[in-house]
Parts: structure tokens; sequence; C-alpha cells
């Protein structure tokens, strides 16, 4: 290997790992506030790449018409909940968000052209199409069964994600898809090439992961995130619901899969399948992070994405089975440095 080749594979290797780096502290993020390993992830990044290709294409994305009906049986469950507690004035509301909004939406995407609509906005409509679907996926799946074990959320965690797999194939179908490039700028170093579009997807997961420690540090709804994460009882106690704290934790997730997707979707082809693979490196990442240092599950998820760039040169038929390999020693790690502690009845 020469110092090009190197250079190249390094750049990959951060552009990839900056991926991973926003995938790694969403998952974070949802177990600490709801103890839920959201297997899914990947789904809304493949979901936002799609959805933009479709766009793209002139087609309405098939994420329309799973919003809709989410949206649906979302307003059903809650209606009938605000009834139950003859919270009568809440319905409205209820039937605006998770029907009216998605409706709207709905006859903007089929009164307007959707091929010719500058970039942004087909990245917006892109967002709007599937973030929504991050709290509806709480309130029906996970919601109900908040005080669960670990164990019952993870076997729900792989339920929904078979499920999204499945909406996935039926609305897009088999075929992969890859969008139009944001840039095609491009720097010579030396004799190295250095993409437009690598550079703005490390610019922009580097922005939106300092937008994220503002988010937790500057204001009231991240303050109330971080301390569900720290103590749901002493939160609950406080005042801060911890059903607000998990549909604001699943809303994020969303977003941060969504918008992960769309940065993708430019420098490789996306399938309806291909979120899990890239949901679960980012799990590598948070893994190495313990699932609880936003930090240091970032820098795990760069150094996964730098592993496979230079284990596809090296070895690229096992690069795979090295990535997931590194949770071993980790693992190994964190169980020897870690006491054990009986809880009190």
């Amino acid at each position: 290997m020469d110092l090009q080749i190197a250079l190249l594979l390094g750049q990959d290797g951060i552009t990839n790992g900056a991926i991973y780096a926003l995938l790694a502290l969403a998952l974070v993020l949802v177990f600490a506030v709801t103890r839920v390993i959201f297997i899914p992830q990947g789904e809304f990044v493949a979901f936002g790449a799609l959805s933009l290709a479709s766009l793209q294409a002139g087609k309405l994305p098939g994420t329309l018409w799973l919003l809709i009906g989410l949206g649906a049986v979302t307003a059903l469950v809650e209606v009938v909940t605000a009834l139950r507690a003859r919270q009568l004035q809440r319905i409205p509301v209820l039937l605006l968000f998770n029907c009216g909004v998605p409706l709207l939406l709905a006859g903007l995407l089929f009164a307007v052209p959707l091929a010719t609509l500058p970039l942004a906005v087909q990245v917006v409509l892109a967002l709007l199409l599937v973030v929504p679907l991050g709290p509806m996926v709480y309130r029906l799946a996970y919601q109900p069964i908040a005080e669960a074990s670990v164990l019952v959320l993870l076997i729900v965690s792989i339920a929904v994600h078979v499920t999204l797999t499945g909406f996935g194939l039926l609305f897009f179908g088999a075929e992969g898809s890859r969008t139009a490039p944001f840039t095609d700028v491009s720097f010579e170093i030396g004799d190295t090439l250095l993409q437009g579009q690598t550079i703005l997807v490390v610019a922009v997961s580097a922005a939106l992961i300092c937008a994220l420690y503002f988010f937790f540090e500057r204001t009231i709804y991240g303050k109330a995130l971080r301390a569900t994460a720290m103590n749901r009882t002493g939160a609950r106690l406080l005042g801060i619901s911890a059903t607000v704290a998990g549909r604001w934790s699943f809303t994020l997730a969303a977003a941060i899969g969504a918008f992960s997707g769309v940065l993708i979707a430019p420098i490789t082809t996306i399938y309806y399948d291909s979120g899990f693979l890239i949901g679960l490196k980012g799990f590598v990442g948070a893994i190495v992070g313990g699932l609880a240092s936003y930090p240091v599950a970032a820098a795990g998820a760069v150094l996964v994405g730098l592993l496979e760039s230079y284990s596809s040169f090296y070895a690229s038929a096992f690069k795979e089975v090295i990535v997931f390999t590194l949770i071993i020693p980790v693992l190994l790690w964190r169980s020897l440095n870690t006491r054990v502690t009986e809880d009190e009845e």
C-alpha cells in the first residue's frame, strides 16, 4: 500500500465513520432514555435515502403511505386513550398532528412537480416523510411496554425491524437507488483527489454533533432527556414525563437516521435492507462507548469506519467479520473492569 491508497482509504473511512458516529449517538440516546436497543435505527437511514431518490425521480415515496397508515393507527390509539381519560379537549390536536399533517403533506406532494423541485426542498420533504415515523413507532410499539425488561424491548425491536424492512421492500422494491450529488467540487492534494461530497458529509456530521451537544447542554428539553437518562425515577419525581422523553428521543433518532441516509445517498447505492448493516456498524460504535458515553461512542464509530475501510483493502472478503469482531475485545475488557453488584430487593 502506497501513501495515495492509504489517504484514499482514510478518506472513505472517515466519511463512513462520521455517519456511524451519528447513528451511534442516536442509539446511545434511545437506550439511555428508554432502555431500548433500537435495532430499526438503520431503517430510517434507508427510508431517508430512498425517499429522496423517489422524489428526484418524480415518484411519490412509499414512506408517504406508511406515514398516513401509522398516523391513522396512532390517532385511533390516542383518541381511545383520551376518551378513557375523559380528556376530550386533546382529541382535535391529536387528530391534527397524526392525521391532518400527513394528509396535508400528501396533498402537497400530489400538487407539485417533484422532480423539478430544488434539492434543498426535496431533502426537507424527505425528512418530513420519515422523521414523524419515529414517535409513531414509539407510541405503537414501545410506549405500552415501557416498563418491560430490556430483553422484551429487544425482542420488540427485532419485530419492528423485520416489519419496517418488509415495508421497505413493498414500497421501494429490491432495486437500489442513488441520488444526485450535493456538489461536484473536488480538490487535488498531491496525487490524491479529495471529493467535495466527502468534505460535506464530514462537515455536516460534525455540525450536527455540535448541534446535539448544544441541545443537550443549553435547552430545557435536552436537559430533561439527560435527566431521564441518568435517573428515570428521579426525573419522574421532578415532573419530567418519561413518555414525553421517550417520544423526543425517538424523534431525534429518526431525524438523525433520515438525515444520515440523505447524506450517504449520493456516495453509495442504498437498498431497502441496507440500513440494517449500516445501523449495526453504528451499534458497534455505541458498544465501544458502553451505550452510555456520547464522545466515546462517536470515537468508536470513527474507528469502525477506518477499520472497515482498511480491511476492505487487505481482506475485502472478511471486512464485515473484522469490524464486528471488534465487539469481542471491548466486551471482554468491560466485563473485567465492571463491578458486579446485586440489586437490592
